[in-house]
C-alpha cells in the first residue's frame, strides 16, 4: 500500500505543478486536487503545495532523479548480475557528486569495473575511456 500511495502522490504533484504553474490553478485548487486523488492528509497536502507555488518544476526534478536513478540500477543489476550488490551500488550513488549525468559516469564506471569499489583516480579513468 505504501508504495503505491507514494507513486499515487508523486504522479499527483506533476499534475499540481503543471497546473499552478501553466494551467493558472489557485491555490485552493491544487490543495483539492491532491486531496482528492492522494491518501495525503489536508495539513501535509497545504505544505506541499505552498513549496510547489514557490519552487515551480521541482516535482519534475524529483520524479526525473527517480526515474534516472531506477534506470541505473536496473541496468546496473542487469550487466552485473549475480555480482550485482545493492548496497554497493547505493555507495556509488551516494558517493557520486554533482548532476545526475555524472552520477550516471560513476556508476557506470563502477559496473564496468564488475561491479568493484574504484578509487577517485580510477573512476576519472573510467569516465574518460567509457570503460575500464
Amino acid at each position: 500500500y505504501g508504495h503505491y500511495s507514494l507513486e499515487i502522490f508523486r504522479a499527483s504533484r506533476l499534475v499540481v505543478d503543471t497546473g499552478l504553474h501553466a494551467l493558472g490553478w489557485t491555490r485552493q485548487e491544487a490543495v483539492d486536487y491532491l486531496i482528492n486523488h492522494t491518501a495525503m492528509p489536508t495539513v501535509k497536502v497545504e505544505n506541499e503545495v505552498d513549496r510547489y507555488i514557490t519552487m515551480p518544476g521541482q516535482a519534475l526534478a524529483y520524479k526525473v532523479g527517480q526515474l534516472k536513478l531506477m534506470d541505473l540500477r536496473y541496468k546496473a543489476a542487469s550487466v552485473l548480475g549475480d555480482e550485482f550488490d545493492i548496497k554497493k551500488f547505493h555507495d556509488v550513488v551516494l558517493d557520486s557528486v554533482g548532476p545526475l549525468d555524472l552520477v550516471e559516469d560513476e556508476v557506470n564506471a563502477w559496473v564496468n569495473a564488475g561491479g568493484k569499489k574504484l578509487d577517485v583516480v580510477r573512476v576519472i579513468q573510467c569516465i574518460k575511456l567509457w570503460s575500464c
